[in-house]
């Protein structure tokens, strides 16, 4: 998809004037920005900049404390997302807003379902359906299905089906590629082709510089709650889009050699459950991070659960090896390096010999206990506890640390806390401040302070810069570094191939519920991984993926 320039020639289809949003502190200040008919409009900026406010206050989810908002030269204030949909003016949110008990039939249209004296129109229902979810190419789903049976990415399709409506006249998405894979996001492109060439205008949301370069006419910046820039997307390159939106050079790490790496960790022998995982069998070193690429549905998130015990394997086994040696912590945070050091000095119970369990971890606080942990894919849902404070979130995964004989240390605890705030460059008011009121990105710090502060052996990572901008990204992947020259092993799934090239040392890829490749640093290519991917259980490929495809398999 290329984008087109923008004619400016009639007037805007939505004018944001002065807007304006506090909260206990100001998230937006200020914001005046235009939007045309037939435009995509890029909006960008770093976690916590005001991107999801001002969304929310465009499609009538949040009110904004001054300012206003014209459509179509008409005074707009919605007061709820159904008021804005009445206008046309709907959005794709981060959080998916379906309901798991509903079939994808009943969800694709919520409010409008057919009937008949009364009684559901089920044909008609399914007919409707199935025609919305061509659009973006799920031809493959079945509209009766409930939706709490479809895989996070499938789901997310679904919302985006749901939201391609007739009367449609602002769409706004935001992270709407996170979990697709390169054949979905295409699918998505093409929609956004059709709906931009009828008059729809689109606001992305994105930090995938990549797909913002590829279909995004103009780019705006948020930083800090105001509107830094505003510009033609054509000419900018991905450097000076990262600088715009953190105003500083973020390092490139496509180029970096291969960590040493030190014994087995953890094995598995022969894993599997069910069709979802299929006999996999893999070795995590100390020092190494192993990636995990697949298209949605090869089971790369059903394989992690399997590892920390949140899924019981219906066979095979899982191993951790006593070889490992823990090196010593690497400098951080003054306060938060004292911390761990201190938690790494208190003695533990030396492993004898290699510790093997029979299809598994039998639950996550088994896995844990013997040193596992897990970054979730769903932070929202099985990663915080979002009514709950930053400190009680980032110190979960180990109260016995920050605890003497029973009893809490509190300032122990808050110090650590403090620590890791700043070495994560968490925004927030104080470490007392519900995690709930964070921006995406600023929760995934807070999953990952959780695991810092822990001497576990292994980390799991299912999507773990999800939702997160790029100047974070950064930020998390220096922690990852540190972990991994400590002597950790990493596990990591991504949806976006570029992130595991850059940071894996060797690459695994899924494809059916099997490891059907690795590929070690300097062997692999995107095609190679791509087309592993898309290959059948037997290693003959299915489909010849583009090479055109933003990376997000």
């Amino acid at each position: 998809m290329t984008p087109k320039p923008p004619t400016n020639t009639s007037p805007p289809l939505l004018a944001i004037q002065a807007i304006g949003k506090d909260y206990t502190a100001t998230v937006l200040d200020g914001v005046n920005v235009e939007l045309f008919a037939g435009e995509v409009l890029a909006l960008t900026g770093e976690n916590g900049a005001g991107k999801s406010t001002l969304s929310k206050i465009l499609c009538g989810l949040e009110q904004p404390t001054r300012g206003g908002m014209l459509l179509a030269g008409q005074a707009y204030a919605p007061t709820s997302r159904r008021d804005a949909e009445r206008h046309g003016v709907r959005m794709v949110m981060q959080e998916l807003g379906l309901v798991p008990t509903l079939t994808v039939a009943e969800n694709l249209l919520m409010g409008r379902l057919p009937h008949r004296l009364g009684w559901l129109q089920r044909d008609v229902l399914h007919a409707a359906a199935r025609a919305q979810l061509a659009k973006i190419g799920l031809d493959t789903i079945d509209p009766a299905t409930p939706v709490s049976q479809l895989g996070i990415g499938q789901q997310q399709m679904v919302e985006i089906a749901r939201n391609l409506q007739d009367d449609t006249r602002i769409l706004v998405l935001d992270e709407p590629t996170a979990m697709l894979t390169p054949r979905e996001t295409n699918y998505l492109f093409e929609q956004i082709a059709h709906l931009t060439a009828r008059g729809v205008a689109i606001i992305y949301v994105s930090h995938r510089l990549e797909e913002l370069r590829r279909i995004a006419d103009r780019v705006a910046v948020l930083r800090d709650g105001r509107l830094v820039d505003v510009r033609p997307m054509a000419g900018m390159s991905e450097d000076d889009l990262v600088q715009r939106m953190v105003g500083r050079v973020v390092s490139d790490l496509d180029h970096r050699p291969r960590r040493p790496i030190g014994p087995v960790v953890m094995s598995a022998d022969n894993l599997g459950r069910g069709t979802a995982v299929q006999g996999v069998s893999l070795e995590l070193r100390a020092g190494e991070i192993f990636g995990i690429a697949g298209l949605v549905g090869s089971g790369r998130t059903e394989l992690v659960r399997l590892l920390f015990g949140a899924d019981r394997a219906d066979r095979g086994s899982v191993t951790l090896h006593p070889e490992f040696e823990q090196k010593q912590a690497l400098p951080r945070d003054g306060q938060a390096q004292a911390a761990i050091q201190k938690i790494a000095n208190t003695p533990k119970p030396a492993t004898a010999a290699p510790r093997t369990w029979q299809r598994g971890f039998a639950s996550p606080l088994q896995a844990i206990a013997a040193g596992v942990g897990l970054v979730t894919e769903d932070r929202k849902s099985q990663g915080l506890l979002l009514s709950q404070p930053i400190r009680i979130n980032a110190t979960l995964s180990d109260l016995t640390a920050v605890s003497r004989g029973g009893w809490l240390q509190r300032g122990f605890e808050n110090r650590l806390v403090q620590g890791f705030v700043r070495t994560l460059g968490i925004r927030c008011r104080s470490p007392e401040q519900p995690v709930g009121q964070l921006s995406g990105g600023n929760q995934q710090k807070v999953v990952f302070a959780r695991w810092l502060h822990r001497e576990g052996r292994v980390l799991l990572l299912d999507e773990p810069t999800r939702g997160v901008d790029v100047g974070a990204r950064a930020e998390l992947y220096g922690e990852l570094d540190r972990m991994a020259l400590e002597g950790r092993a990493l596990l990591m799934v991504s949806s976006d191939l570029r992130e595991l090239m850059a940071m894996a040392d060797r690459i695994g890829v899924m494809s059916a519920g099997r490891l059907v490749a690795v590929f070690e640093r300097g062997e692999w290519s995107e095609q190679s991984l791509l087309a592993a991917a898309f290959s059948e259980p037997g290693g003959r490929p299915s489909t010849t993926p583009s090479t055109s495809s933003p990376v997000t398999a």
